[in-house]
């Protein structure tokens, strides 16, 4: 299964817990096919590994978080008052928001190497 927006990091801890990280900043028109891709991995591993998420002090194999948060940049004309000495701003038309999720997946070592192979993750 190809991935278009999630580019995954991993790390592995010393208890040999591995962790996939992605980011993906997006515009509006592209958050749909992102909650597309984001859902199709977490649908995988539930079905993969039913019953197995949590952490793994309480016996889960794999367990996720995801967050987003959304900005608004609103560009800033600056102009310099020789006179006073000064910086003048005047804010101009905000830009469209862009829309960054993360997502963290991990899990031990038997659901780390299947999902490398699930989304050809290197």
């Amino acid at each position: 299964m190809d991935l278009h927006y999630l580019d995954f990091d991993y790390s592995e801890d010393a208890d040999g817990t591995g962790t996939f990280d992605a980011m993906a900043s997006v515009s509006p028109a592209q958050i749909p096919a992102l909650h597309a891709e984001i859902a199709r991995v977490l649908a995988w591993a539930h079905q993969q590994f039913p019953d197995a998420c949590g952490p793994s002090e309480e016996g889960g194999e794999w367990q996720y978080d995801l967050q987003g948060v959304q900005e608004v940049a609103t560009p800033l004309a600056l102009q310099f008052d020789a006179a006073s000495e000064r910086i003048a701003t005047v804010p101009g038309t905000p830009a469209p928001p862009r829309t960054t999720f993360t997502l963290s997946v991990s899990g031990n070592a038997g659901f780390c190497a299947a999902l490398r192979e699930a989304f050809g993750i290197g």
